[in-house]
């Protein structure tokens, strides 16, 4: 399985690698950026993906959008409170530290303790192992 890179970050501030979608092994999704082959239709119609002010951004991140759109606060929404993980903080993160150094913590951040394997922020268990997390 490829490593955390740039291209697998969403406009949105999503770790496209810690993505249910992106790591099963059948007819896995090539990210965000990545072409719409097995992509979940959601994310193909996705308004922050598609949006022209972001494609036309320097970075194609939402951080450089001056207005955070409803639909960046409602994914920010459910997933800090279903997935304990925050677009917007993600976002906040790498305006501020980097690209690079962002990649570094997620690579910590979502490691799992028992066998070293990414983790899917969408699963509460290792899929490589099966090892119960308790991610926060």
């Amino acid at each position: 399985m490829p490593e955390m890179t740039a291209e697998l970050i969403a406009p949105c501030g999503m770790n496209c690698r810690l993505c249910y979608a992106y790591i099963r092994e059948k007819k896995p999704c090539a990210g965000c950026r990545g072409d719409d082959e097995n992509k979940p239709y959601h994310c193909t119609v996705c308004t922050i993906k598609n949006c022209e002010t972001i494609k036309s951004a320097k970075s194609g991140l939402c951080f450089e959008c001056e207005k955070k759109c409803r639909r960046l606060k409602q994914l920010d929404k459910r997933y800090r409170e279903k997935y304990h993980m925050s677009m917007l903080d993600n976002l906040a993160y790498i305006r501020d530290d980097g690209m690079a150094s962002f990649l570094e913590r997620e690579e910590v951040r979502w490691k799992c303790p028992e066998c070293d394997s990414i983790v899917s922020v969408h699963r509460d268990e290792c899929l490589s192992c099966g090892q119960a997390l308790k991610l926060n």
